[in-house]
């Protein structure tokens, strides 16, 4: 790499020098950016064709993660942290007079997903990279993603994030690689001279599939795997036949946005295609992969596995299939086989409005060769279970039902394992959601509890609080997490305490400059910082939040003297653009910080912040100064969760209702050193199924919920009549579908036990410290070895002298 930091700063020089013909002290921090991330990508790009090169030569099993989104955040300081150059880059980037900070912050954030799925995505690739284990993602490269989140008078607007404007230096476009991607028109088999079934087609939209590759660099390892993006453009030979702008739109169209609006028809269509289009051409370059292995089709499923992460790539099932038989001429009978060896399924929810569904006549229309294979899929699949299970089961479980496509069942009817991605969460789809394929297809079902990972979120975003646990425990727990359980010895150490105290609180103080800066906002630094950072959804609850916010407005208006701990609520989340129950939350909440934040009685004692266009970089100063982590869904709805995990990594107490990973948080921390409360999901179900809650008789019979509610609709909260009444509507008049009302009042209990608990300085540290120490079975690495243990059956690729050590056990 670097020998030196004189090395550094002479090869920079040249590099910005060949980028922009002058001098670095003449360019903008973009194109300082852009020639530091030039060189680091160059330096590591040896050692990514070694890599593809070992692979293939070594005909080493591979995993494709195909995935609707990926959220990596930015990637040069993770590249050069990963690689083990960064203090050469810091010490050299000063040398020349710039600034680090700035030049990290010229990168703008790939705006290839949303939330929680696509983050996911992002740690699994990093975690596949740093294990050494051969493992590539497959998605698209969305030209503007979701959207960028401006907030105007309080409301959502979305606006197009124009991410790729100053060019993305660690994509390499390969030409060469590229397929063709059919939609539309008409298909239909015809036998040649050899007896074999040749599709033939018509009048289709040929499309072509162009990849980008990115290469995901592993920890302290020379390995470095491939995130590939598909772009969607005209092919070259049909280039004449588009003659306007217009009739180029639906091909660009396909990777322009992340989750075209689905409340029409067009938008559903499109989304439809935006799927096939990423597996085709993903599942058309394995294959083409595998023949340079030169093996019989028989040993397809020993040397990759397919994994399909959440319904979107579904179609990889019939897409897998359509090649062996269409175009290797196998059997049904053979490819179904390689099929279901080689694909794999998580599920990624347990609400049945998430598991998508595309009408009939709309899949058959355009993917009509797809469509057949669906149907011979599906009626196969009855022939079969007819017999064995009856009508009843085996229509609840077939893919074709009511005129409609059921994805996840494709899904899990075409894989070998299907996993969830907490412990309660895999329980509620073998015993509810999905109890049906767990009678047919108990062997198949699986926990892989999510994880995170600690490069990104300890290390890189919290340098201090990293400092602190090398100085006491040493440096091994940055490649074997489970040696994080050694700061349980520091619990009673004041001096460890009063440390990790410094540390929060100077985080604190680094995120009230920041809010300062970019809301005007002044922010009391002793605060609790109480953080809710997700994709604001209903179940999610954030307005369960808000009704405690207001609770504890009023209750200050009433006795402006009294002695409450000042708090800090924070929030970051982005409402899907046709979603407009979660729109109208957003623009409560920030009516309801425009109130809180310019009363005088209020001073510091309460404060609201609101970010626009939560992301990953974002997050990276959230979390490190948190102290309170919200993780507030009701039982039984969250899958998982990955938030709790970073702020629990970083020192945050968790306030949490008992789902998704917060179960498996409270077991690994201990019920005291986490605030628990609300409804337990068997409960949330038996309300549901007996029918007998009534919130308006909560709404009546509760004074302090009585007075919050209105709170809402009396014109105490300006400029928010209209989203307040929503909300009050949906929570009283509706039946509050999320049981926001039953829980009201063991949330406040809990909120209230916070505030007694951080008024020991000393204990909170403690349970801090000891969060910490229990955070590590939640890194991803463990998280992917179990998955490549148990599903993938891939070989980590490493040598020992690379410096990867085996993982232990987390606890």
């Amino acid at each position: 790499m670097f020998n030196s930091t004189k090395e550094f700063i002479k090869e920079y020089k040249k590099t910005f020098e060949n980028l922009y013909a002058f001098t670095y002290d003449q360019g903008t921090n973009e194109q300082q950016y852009i020639a530091l991330g030039t060189l680091i990508k160059n330096k590591l790009s040896k050692n990514w064709q070694d890599t593809r090169e070992q692979y293939l030569n070594d005909k080493v099993k591979q995993v494709y993660y195909f995935s609707m989104e990926f959220l990596p955040g930015r990637q040069l300081k993770s590249n050069a942290y990963n690689m083990g150059i960064l203090p050469i880059i810091e010490a050299g980037v000063e040398e020349l007079g710039l600034n680090i900070d700035q030049l990290i912050e010229a990168e703008a954030d790939q705006a290839l997903g949303n939330g929680g799925l696509g983050r996911l995505a992002s740690c699994f690739m990093d975690s596949l990279a740093s294990l050494g284990i051969p493992g590539n993602g497959n998605g698209i490269r969305y030209q503007y993603g979701l959207f960028r989140q401006k907030f105007v008078d309080g409301y959502q607007v979305e606006l197009p994030e124009y991410w790729l404007r100053n060019q993305n230096v660690w994509e390499t476009r390969n030409d060469q690689s590229s397929y063709i991607v059919r939609f539309g028109g008409n298909a239909w088999l015809e036998m040649d001279h050899q007896g074999h079934l040749i599709p033939k087609y018509e009048d289709t939209l040929n499309v072509l599939a162009v990849p980008y590759d990115t290469p995901m660099v592993g920890y302290r390892t020379k390995k470095i795997n491939n995130l590939r993006l598909w772009s969607a453009e005209i092919p070259v030979e049909e280039e004449e036949n588009y003659r306007t702008i217009q009739e180029t739109e639906p091909i660009k169209e396909i990777t322009q946005v992340l989750y075209p609006d689905d409340s029409n028809f067009e938008g559903r269509l499109l989304r439809l295609k935006q799927e096939y289009f990423m597996v085709s051409a993903g599942v058309q370059s394995i294959v083409k992969q595998i023949r340079k292995y030169n093996l019989p089709r028989k040993y397809f499923p020993e040397k990759i596995a397919m994994h399909i992460n959440d319904t979107h790539p579904s179609l990889v099932v019939p897409e897998l299939m359509r090649i062996l038989i269409d175009e290797e001429h196998l059997s049904w009978e053979q490819a179904w086989e390689i099929t279901v060896k080689t694909c794999s399924y998580t599920n990624h929810t347990v609400l049945r409005e998430a598991l998508e569904r595309w009408p009939i006549d709309m899949m058959q229309s355009l993917l009509p060769r797809i469509y057949m294979i669906i149907e011979e899929i599906n009626q196969r699949f009855v022939e079969e279970t007819l017999p064995l299970y009856g009508e009843k089961l085996t229509w609840q479980t077939a893919i074709l039902q009511d005129g409609m496509v059921s994805m996840a069942h494709m899904a899990i009817i075409g894989s070998h394992s299907v996993n969830g991605v907490a412990q309660l969460h895999t329980e509620i789809l073998m015993n509810d959601v999905l109890k049906g394929f767990f009678t047919i297809y108990p062997e198949k079902f699986n926990n892989k509890t999510n994880g995170i990972t600690q490069r990104r979120w300890i290390h890189l975003a919290n340098p201090a609080l990293t400092q602190l646990i090398d100085e006491k425990i040493g440096e091994g727990w940055k490649q074997n997490p489970a040696e994080l359980k050694l700061l349980k010895s520091f619990e009673h150490d004041e001096e460890t305490l009063n440390e990790l105290g410094e540390i929060k609180y100077q985080n604190k103080v680094k995120l009230v400059k920041y809010i300062e800066e970019v809301q005007g906002i002044k922010i009391n630094p002793n605060a609790i910082f109480d953080v809710q950072i997700k994709r604001l959804h209903a179940y999610k609850r954030q307005h369960l939040n808000a009704l405690h916010i207001l609770d504890r407005y009023l209750r200050i208006k009433e006795n402006p003297s009294m002695d409450i701990q000042p708090r800090v609520f924070i929030f970051g989340a982005k409402a899907a653009p046709s979603y407009q129950y979660a729109k109208q939350i957003i623009k409560l909440i920030n009516s309801i910080a425009d109130l809180v934040n310019n009363d005088p009685d209020v001073g510091d004692k309460l404060k609201v912040v609101f970010f626009e266009n939560y992301g990953v970089s974002l997050a990276e100063k959230i979390i490190p100064a948190a102290e309170v982590s919200e993780q507030i869904s009701l039982a039984g709805k969250e899958a998982s969760g990955t938030s709790n995990m970073k702020l629990m990594a970083n020192g945050a107490l968790t306030l949490a209702t008992l789902d998704g990973a917060n179960i498996e948080i409270k077991e690994y921390v201990g019920d005291e050193n986490i605030f628990v409360f609300g409804l337990s999901s068997q409960e949330v179900t038996e309300l549901g199924e007996n029918q007998t809650y009534n919130s308006r008789y909560l709404y009546d019979s509760n004074d302090r919920l009585n007075r919050v509610l209105n709170a809402l609709v009396d014109g105490t909260i300006p400029n928010a009549q209209q989203e307040g009444g929503a909300v009050f509507d949906a929570l009283v008049h509706y039946n509050d579908e999320y049981f926001v009302l039953e829980d009201f009042d063991d949330y406040i209990k809990a909120q209230d036990e916070i505030d007694i608990v951080y008024s020991n300085k000393n204990e909170w540290n403690k349970k801090s410290l000891l969060n910490i120490a229990a955070s590590a079975p939640f890194s991803a690495d463990y998280t992917i070895k179990k998955y490549t243990d148990e599903i993938w059956k891939a070989k980590p690729q490493c040598s020992g002298k690379e410096g990867v050590h085996p993982l232990s056990e987390p606890l």
